[in-house]
This record gives C-alpha cells, sequence and structure tokens, in this order.
C-alpha cells in the first residue's frame, strides 16, 4: 500500500513540473486528419525516414537507361574507357586515351550533367591533353574548346533521337485498335 502512495506522489510531481505545457498539446495547431499531421511533420523537418525511403520525385525513374542525356553520353564515349561513370553524382570521366598517332600524347575527356533536360548548359564537357616528353615528366593541360564543343553538339543530337524514340514508343503503346466484330 504504502509503495502504491509512493509511486502515485512520483507521478503528481512529474506531471506536475510539466506547468501544463506538453510539447504538441494545442489541439488548435494540430490537425485532426492524420494524412495533414505527417505533411505538417515532415515540413517541419520532423518524424524520421528509414533507409533513406522520403523520396520527393516519386514516380520518376532514377534508372540511367531512362535518361537520354546520360545514354548519349556513354555511346558517344564508348571508344574511351571509362575510369568513373557515376550517375547519381552526376559525371563520366574516361580514362587517359591514345589512338597511338602519337606516343607522347593522350586525352582525357570528363563530363559533367547539370540537369536531365536536354539543353545546351545541361552538361559541362571538359578535355585535357597530356603530353610527355620522358617516362616521368608529363605537362597536363585543359584544351576545352573545340573539341569539348564538337562533343557536346553531338552528345545533344545524340539524346534527342533518343527522347524522340522513347516518346514515339510510349505513343504506340495507348493508341486504341479499332473495334472489331
Amino acid at each position: 500500500m504504502n509503495s502504491r502512495i509512493v509511486i502515485l506522489i512520483i507521478i503528481f510531481t512529474l506531471v506536475g513540473a510539466c506547468n501544463g505545457k506538453v510539447p504538441g498539446a494545442d489541439a488548435r495547431k494540430i490537425p485532426p486528419n492524420a494524412q495533414d499531421r505527417v505533411k505538417k511533420n515532415i515540413e517541419e523537418g520532423r518524424g524520421f525516414t528509414l533507409m533513406g525511403s522520403n523520396k520527393k520525385n516519386t514516380g520518376e525513374f532514377d534508372f540511367a537507361s531512362s535518361n537520354e542525356l546520360w545514354r548519349a553520353s556513354l555511346d558517344t564515349l564508348d571508344f574511351m574507357p571509362l575510369a568513373l561513370a557515376n550517375y547519381s553524382g552526376g559525371i563520366i570521366v574516361t580514362d587517359w586515351y591514345s589512338d597511338g598517332s602519337s606516343e607522347n600524347e593522350s586525352v582525357k575527356i570528363s563530363v559533367r550533367f547539370l540537369s536531365n533536360e536536354i539543353r545546351s548548359d545541361a552538361l559541362i564537357v571538359k578535355v585535357f591533353y597530356k603530353n610527355c616528353s620522358m617516362q616521368d615528366n608529363c605537362k597536363v593541360s585543359d584544351r576545352s574548346s573545340e573539341l569539348s564543343t564538337e562533343l557536346a553538339k553531338r552528345i545533344l543530337s545524340k539524346a534527342a533521337i533518343y527522347e524522340k524514340e522513347t516518346q514515339s514508343k510510349r505513343k504506340r503503346k495507348y493508341i486504341a485498335e479499332p473495334y472489331k466484330d
């Protein structure tokens, strides 16, 4: 009996220490609908997600094969060995490449994606040349001029073709067949 009284006194003391100010206890500030409460909590940055499942762009594909700009870049640079291709990071970097015409000179290309849209400002192409006069004496220079512009044009034109093909495939799927008796 005494232990029950002591427990009740402790509970009343703890509840009384709150001064009636329980966070979130004002019913005027809390939406009655559960979906509205979830939306409000997400907007305020409350709550948690499991394994990063808080995707904002649901319904959109995050696969490299569905991005025409990415596919066009890989197809344009397919003659060169790749050192790095990171779709989520939006970058493709080739390894040093030499076509064999000049033993001392090799080229490296990097493509950085700024957008998934097929536009002229959606990617940055940089071209680096390495000239080695001796085995250990190499000079690397950034010569992103005509070649980078030509590569960007080729990537964008190929991406536009891929996008047109994708759109025509989507249209063909939904064409209704005529009614047959």
